[in-house]
């Protein structure tokens, strides 16, 4: 499930110009073009839409794939109200607009990124981001952070190893992101799970490393086919080789956590590399990807208030995706159509992957965490994961009544509008990941 509006697979609304790290504000009329292209989402003109593209994006963002792309921010964010002042500055080649956007149920930035020809390159959605202070659980004197790189090569990524104090050497945790282009923290509005996730254990003694997603790093190289090893499962393995390959770094006692996609992959990388340790599932869905997306968006209707039937209007559009998507055979993975915005080649990839089967499969310990209040992987998943993993040794289970999909507690019904206030990871998680990976012992050996 994709971080933020999780109704999205892994290619939509999130194709990106590249990393979206500040810059000094370039002079010129970008501003209204980028509100341009976001008016004609809004009255609905995807083929006005999709003439602003290069012809790359065209290929990855055709009008009918805009009109899903629309059609899931409104199931999910309510209609559509207005724009606020757009703001531009530069990264890398491209003009990157900001625009402010309100809708019913919550507040999102469209970011528009225009290449030198002043066409449109790239095009991602999400909360607004928020300055980071440390929760309670992190003790600053008690860790450092070192900056690494992942891979080799076009396609290498941006990390950030945070180690406790002292030399060595320390158990280790690799953490693997949700869908979506996510930054190594994995910002979402108000919240950054994976740095508060970083920080609190390597307070508790556990190095901890985390990376630019591939998929934000490296946008280009998801305007073709792709699969789910392409977008999560190989750069987590990469990321645990890294870490094997320190001195600082007991080998033995390598773990990885997967959040969301993250955590439905966990199994698929344990079995990828039976020499981990043991494996965190934050939130991770045992259901298939577009049952998982399409109740998203039937629950967020639901709760649409006033909009509820305008709401209701917005799901035909997704059904008829996932629907498609249950169709595609084996004939289809050559295709060059996309589906929710991810290609065939994606969705063909996760046909046949039953995530709690294979876990069960696993000879390594499994602790599996839920938040009862999470609406985008819900307790359905989580009884997913204990049926099948039932009468097998070495699985911990916990819930927490009061979190969401971020691990973040609040009260009621869990909403888009919840993760753009400030907020931090609940500590009892940190905490119960920290007990339990010094109570694991180092792997088996082979």
């Amino acid at each position: 499930m994709v971080r933020h509006l999780r109704a999205a697979a892994a290619a939509l609304v999130v194709i990106t110009a590249g990393p979206l790290s500040a810059q000094a504000p370039v002079p010129g009329a970008r501003e209204q073009a980028g509100q341009a292209f976001v008016s004609l989402l809004a009255k609905r003109d995807f083929a006005g839409a999709e003439a602003m593209l290069d012809s790359t994006m065209r290929k990855a963002l055709p009008a009918a794939t805009l009109g899903e792309v629309w059609a899931s921010l409104e199931a999910q964010a309510g209609p559509f109200r207005s724009q606020g002042t757009a703001m531009v500055r530069r990264v890398g080649a491209y003009d990157l607009v900001t625009i402010p956007g309100a809708f019913t149920r919550a507040a999102l930035d469209f970011q528009v990124a225009f290449n030198a020809a002043g066409q449109v390159s790239g095009f991602h959605v999400a909360p607004p981001a928020s300055a980071w202070a440390p929760p309670p659980y992190v003790k600053p004197g008690s860790l450092r952070s070192e900056e690494v790189t992942i891979g080799t090569g076009p396609l290498a990524l941006g990390a950030t190893l945070t180690l406790p104090a002292g030399a060595g050497p320390f158990p280790a945790l690799v953490l693997v992101h949700g869908s979506g282009p996510n930054d190594r923290d994995e910002s979402v509005g108000g919240v950054k799970v994976f740095r508060d996730l970083a920080e609190g254990l390597a307070s508790s003694g556990i190095a901890v490393l985390r990376y630019e997603k591939r998929t934000r790093a490296h946008p280009e190289a998801f305007m073709g086919r792709f699969t789910v090893d392409d977008e999560t499962v190989d750069d987590a393995l990469a990321a645990v080789a890294l870490l094997r390959s320190r001195p600082d770094i007991d080998r033995a006692r390598v773990f990885v956590l997967g959040h969301s996609l993250g955590g439905m992959m966990a199994p698929r990388i344990g079995a990828r590399d039976p020499g981990l340790a043991g494996l965190v599932i934050l939130a991770g869905s045992t259901r298939p990807l577009e049952e998982a997306m399409l109740d998203q968006v039937r629950w967020l209707s639901a709760h649409a208030g006033a909009d509820s039937a305008q709401a209701a209007a917005q799901l035909a559009p997704i059904k008829a995706a996932a629907e498609r998507v249950r169709a595609l055979t084996a004939a289809d993975s050559l295709s060059t159509e996309r589906v929710m915005g991810a290609p065939t080649s994606y969705w063909m990839d996760l046909r046949s992957y039953r995530p709690a089967e294979v876990a069960r499969s696993l000879r390594m310990p499994l602790l599996i965490l839920q938040g009862e209040r999470d609406y985008q992987v819900t307790m359905a998943d989580f009884a997913g994961w204990r049926a099948t993993l039932d009468g097998r040794a070495g699985v911990t289970f916990r819930t927490y009544p009061a979190l969401n999909h971020l691990f973040v507690a609040g009260q009621g019904p869990s909403l888009p509008a919840e993760y753009a206030a400030p907020n931090h990871v609940a500590a009892e998680v940190v905490m119960d990941i920290a007990r339990w990976i010094r109570a694991a012992g180092p792997a088996p050996r082979p």
